[in-house]
């Protein structure tokens, strides 16, 4: 379970720095234009970038919806309410020479269920990671297509 976690905890920063390399522009003047003449432009698409699509690259990303909360205890708490509810559980419904079979197997599959609910929160949170790295991606690519089409506009070539 740790090896999994550190995968996609690995998988997810690499996407990231992918996504960063990516969306970095480069820009050729093709009339020679000065060096202050390119700042300017640059500023300006930035701006008509930014109004354009609603995306400004040099804020700090936000999420575009909530987290998702992870519902109830926590993960030990979770498995050590399953564990003793299915005990007691499986030692009330077993009869006495049994009881403990009964009440060992209740706590086991307890903590089972308990330990599948915080799998499914664990999931869920990283579903809605996937989705806000999409949605950042999608943004900073109109972002970068309006940017591009203004600085192309201007006499530039933007790679």
């Amino acid at each position: 379970m740790k090896l999994l976690k550190h995968t996609a905890l690995m998988a997810s920063g690499l996407l990231l720095v992918q996504l960063a390399l990516a969306q970095e522009l480069f820009i050729y003047p093709n009339e020679g234009q000065s060096s202050d003449q390119q700042g300017k432009d640059e500023y300006e698409c930035y701006q008509f970038g930014r109004d354009s699509t609603g995306f400004d690259p040099m804020s700090l990303p936000t999420a575009d919806a909530p987290k998702p909360q992870q519902q109830g205890p926590s993960t030990g708490q979770r498995v050590v309410r399953g564990a003793v509810v299915g005990g007691t559980v499986g030692a009330i419904t077993g009869n006495s020479s049994r009881a403990k079979k009964y009440a060992g197997a209740g706590a086991a599959t307890g903590a089972l269920v308990g330990g599948m609910q915080t799998a499914d929160t664990r999931q869920a949170q990283a579903q809605w990671e996937q989705q806000q790295q999409q949605q950042y991606a999608q943004r900073r690519n109109q972002y970068n297509r309006a940017f591009s089409a203004c600085m192309e506009g201007r006499g530039y070539t933007v790679r």
